[in-house]
């Protein structure tokens, strides 16, 4: 077969079922190949950086391998902002790249990039986790089998080959494959005992839940650790609803429009051992690196990537591995701790999940529940009290739709089951902070790299991943004039995305940002617009359905039942009050102290 062939093949047997992209002529080798063999569905986005942000939605989502592709030159260039949003959330994603053919390298063919032009693979190495380029089609399975295994493998994340035309053209034969996944399901005994031991005997122990806890999608491991101890528990902003917010031991998410409740409880208060379970207590989380957060006695990190360990605070125990496993083996060792063999996962999960008494082989769980139950109801009461003294006024009434209630009102109108996407700036501050997400997996906000735009693109691979959700994406106008061209994609392919925007004729987060300072930073480039754009009008002339919202109230249950059942590409086009500060003010006091 042609070398273009087998890197179909491949990826086909990895389980890809979409390639994002925009043609180009470099690239034709492997158009002719997705058309020959049929099975991989092609999906043309609007420009190349929407196609990167869609194959990230689709493997957030699908918890799978997502793939893009882009011609030479400029194709290629387009696909660094997505790829680096992809590779700052540990986010799988292959990138395919054309390139002209190797006997033109450095006589300046057009679109050449290669080692004596614009280097790609030199330039894409910086945010991916391999970076090639494919020279000799006798090693075209080793290097897609080897960008596939690294991608999916340990911390997931990018992969980048460089596709040059005769080479994609020569005749080439399989090979016996070798093993495209490896697993990262390996842990410390020894530490996981003594994890056991440190949460067991703590005066007042609390979790963090960070996106490796997502990433491993470790929600129910979390979730029997913390009932099973009655610990409660926070996520950070990426993090959020990987321990469902509703819980009683739900603190809400710390850091960034996060809750107060967190806030109180873990900065403010003395924790004297916290379980921090796949976070890098970034400055997203930490408010600036509060030094107020840290535990008085024991900080216990679990990190699948060793090099996150300790990168902000000192950790008294690491242990390094995959969140999920980690936290389950923690739980063996507390059964262990209290003399049981025989109790398998699946019985303490459902005894615990389930609120079932402990009896035969669970005695030793009521044996736990019995140890820890004065130190877990004191930690109950005390959260209950927090909630009940940060309870939110009521929202502000005014003509335009206040921000916050959208937030509420979209979550309230959707059903179960809605996967959120909420895109960068103030309109993701609104949503961390007034949404209730008790659905793990089921929001997403690109706090890696915080790249604008992504929701608008990302929810529509997200779709396809979860064909049988309904998928939402909150965005600010902002946003949307960054790749709201891919609105019409999602029309073209008839993908059923809802973008609700926050009209408010701003970028948001900068207006409000610059006055909260002392003094209020000038408005020399604008972060005003000169009028509200109409994205009816725009969403409309792209062939989806739109609909203008410019009072409270309008976006209700029925609403979103309509536009769900129809089954179009919808934008809401939400006018807000511009005049509503978003909670960032955390954010404001980190930025104003570190440049002191």
């Amino acid at each position: 077969m042609k070398t273009s062939e087998l890197v179909v093949e491949l990826l086909e047997e990895a389980g890809v079922e979409y390639l994002f992209g925009v043609p180009g002529g470099a690239i034709e080798e492997l158009n002719i190949a997705l058309y020959k063999r049929g099975k991989i569905r092609p999906i043309v986005a609007k420009h190349e950086g929407g196609a990167a942000f869609m194959a990230d939605g689709y493997a957030r989502v699908a918890n799978r391998l997502g793939v893009c592709c882009a011609t030479a030159g400029p194709g290629a260039t387009n696909l660094v902002t997505g790829l680096a949003c992809a590779y700052a959330d540990s986010i799988p994603v292959c990138a395919l790249t054309g390139q002209v053919a190797t006997s033109l390298f450095g006589k300046g063919a057009i679109q050449e990039s290669g080692a004596e032009g614009v280097n790609l693979v030199s330039i894409f190495r910086h945010f991916t986790k391999y970076s090639g380029m494919l020279l000799n089609s006798g090693r075209t399975q080793y290097m897609v089998e080897k960008a596939i295994r690294v991608a999916v493998s340990g911390r997931m994340g990018t992969v980048h080959l460089s596709l040059p035309v005769d080479v994609m053209k020569k005749e080439t034969e399989r090979i016996d494959s070798v093993a495209t996944i490896l697993s990262s399901r390996t842990f410390d005994r020894q530490g996981v005992r003594e994890a056991a031991q440190l949460l067991l005997s703590a005066r007042r122990p609390a979790i963090i839940a960070g996106w490796g806890t997502v990433l491993s999608r470790g929600a129910e491991a979390l979730m029997v650790l913390a009932k099973f101890l009655g610990i409660p528990v926070a996520t950070s902003p990426k993090g959020k609803g990987v321990f469902p917010e509703s819980e009683p031991l739900s603190l809400g998410c710390l850091g960034f429009a996060g809750s107060p409740v967190a806030k109180e409880y873990l900065v403010e208060e003395d924790v004297d051992v916290l379980l921090a379970v796949g976070t890098s207590f970034n400055e997203w989380l930490t408010s600036g690196w509060d030094n107020r957060l840290w535990p008085t006695s024991h900080l216990i990190q679990v990190d699948i990537d060793d090099e996150e360990i300790g990168k902000n605070h000192p950790a008294s125990l690491a242990l390094v591995g995959d969140a999920e496993t980690i936290v389950e083996e923690i739980v063996y060792a507390l059964l262990r701790e209290l003399g049981s063999t025989a109790t398998v996962w699946r019985e303490v999960a459902d005894a615990v999940l389930g609120g079932r008494k402990a009896e035969g082989g669970l005695d030793c769980l009521g044996q736990l529940c019995q140890k820890v139950r004065g130190r877990g109801e004191r930690q109950l009461a005390e959260i209950i009290a927090l909630k009940e003294k940060h309870r939110e006024p009521p929202v502000p009434q005014g003509e335009l739709y206040h921000p916050r209630q959208l937030a509420m009102d979209i979550q309230a109108a959707c059903p179960a089951g809605t996967v959120y996407f909420a895109d960068m700036g103030a309109t993701m501050a609104w949503a961390i902070r007034y949404m209730t997400i008790d659905e793990p997996y089921s929001f997403h906000v690109p706090l890696g790299f915080s790249s604008m735009g992504h929701a608008m693109a990302a929810a529509v691979g997200a779709k396809l991943a979860v064909p049988d959700r309904p998928v939402v994406a909150m965005v600010g106008d902002g946003c949307f004039l960054m790749h709201g061209m891919e609105v019409a994609t999602a029309v073209e392919y008839d993908i059923p995305v809802v973008w609700v925007v926050f009209n408010n004729g701003q970028l948001g987060m900068v207006h409000h940002g610059r006055r909260l300072f002392n003094p209020p930073v000038p408005e020399g480039l604008s972060s005003d617009f000169r009028e509200r754009y109409d994205f009816v009008s725009i969403a409309q002339g792209l062939g989806a359905r739109a609909l203008k919202l410019d009072r409270p109230g309008q976006l209700t249950r029925e609403l979103m039942a309509e536009l769900l059942a129809a089954g179009r590409p919808t934008v809401l086009d939400v006018w807000i009050d511009e005049t509503a500060v978003p909670p960032i003010h955390s954010r404001i006091e980190a930025v104003a102290n570190q440049y002191r």
